[in-house]
């Protein structure tokens, strides 16, 4: 009897663990697609030329906030099994109940608002090959930000992993010379303006990742649950950048200037955004996050050739994409014997 229980054991935690890996890889695919596409429909929103005011990118952020915040309720509700009461304990007990809790979300939250904001101001004053490839820092800072916060132990192969990372991406979105020829028609301002705003969003992204990574694994909450009191400290300092930052444009066109259908992808797209990196962050971790971004890099270069046929792709483009490929694979790598983990 005793042999029956342990086998049924072993098979329930082979299958637990099986699960757990096909949804970490499931999570990891959705990203990559859902960065992709976000990637190609921002950079297409923001070079369209129309007739009348461009849309605010701060009001972009605030409602992708907002929409997180709807989905994240309908998914409890759903966990609720569509009870409108249950879902009422649940919101009550879970986050009026817990201000303590819910307060510890407004530091990521903050951090990723400004995040957001950031990254369309570097995609304004820098060439899309100089943004790709410093953006990829946040890789290297996450990494730092994982053994110093979460005391993650990373191996030789590990390490050597993101070191191959950073040069595949790097060979990847080298400039070419159409390129160099393009950034000499920036100011040297919104050059330092870019590549500033750049740093700070990968320190930036890189510890309110870990944070909040932190945050989900010390707590029994549901990532829905800590979504909604992340998009709700979110969508308030949203509205605070809006009416800071652009409140002059606001009152002369509207909160919804210059808004068409692209641009209402573009927000589905970063709320999905934030419910898959959640995701990921709950089933994988930060760095696997990073390594998926980087492929959907690699993507967005191809889709560019092949669809929009505004890139010529090179042997040094080539020969990064390998790079990146084999670091991905490297990460996973177990040997064995493991290695001894080495600790920054």
């Amino acid at each position: 009897m005793s042999n029956k229980l342990k086998n049924k054991r072993r098979s329930k935690e082979k299958n637990n663990q099986e699960m757990s890996t096909n949804l970490k890889y499931l999570s990891l695919s959705i990203l990559v697609f859902q960065t992709t596409s976000l990637v190609l429909t921002m950079r297409y929103s923001r070079t369209l030329k129309e007739e009348g005011p461009r849309y605010l990118s701060s009001t972009a952020v605030v409602l992708a906030e907002l929409l997180k915040i709807f989905t994240c309720i309908l998914l409890v509700y759903k966990d609720s099994k569509c009870n409108l009461r249950a879902l009422n304990r649940v919101l009550h007990d879970e986050i009026l109940n817990k201000p303590m809790e819910t307060l510890k979300l407004a530091i990521p939250s903050g951090i990723y608002t400004l995040q957001n904001n950031l990254l369309y101001v570097a995609l304004s004053n820098l060439d899309a090959a100089t943004y790709q490839v410093t953006y990829q820092l946040k890789i290297l800072t996450t990494a730092l930000f994982s053994v110093s916060m979460l005391s993650k132990k990373l191996g030789v192969y590990q390490w050597l992993s993101l070191v191959i990372l950073m040069t595949g991406v790097a060979f990847v979105q080298w400039p070419s010379d159409s390129q160099a020829t393009a950034a000499k028609e920036h100011s040297a301002g919104s050059q330092f303006v870019g590549l500033m705003a750049v740093l700070i969003a990968c320190f930036s992204s890189g510890f309110a990742g870990v944070y909040f990574e932190k945050i989900l694994k010390e707590t029994k909450q549901s990532v829905w649950i800590r979504n909604i009191q992340l998009g709700f400290f979110g969508s308030i300092f949203g509205l605070m950048g809006v009416y800071i930052y652009d409140g002059e444009q606001l009152s002369k066109n509207g909160f919804f200037q210059g808004y068409n259908k692209l641009t209402w992808i573009v927000v589905v797209l970063q709320a999905l955004g934030g419910l898959v990196v959640a995701a990921v962050i709950k089933y994988a971790d930060n760095i696997l996050k990073g390594f998926a971004t980087s492929l959907s890099i690699i993507l967005s270069t191809l889709i560019s050739y092949f669809w929009l046929q505004d890139f010529v792709p090179t042997s040094v483009f080539f020969f990064g994409a390998i790079l990146v490929i084999a670091a991905t694979f490297l990460y996973g790598y177990d040997p064995k014997p493991a290695g001894n983990p080495i600790k920054a």
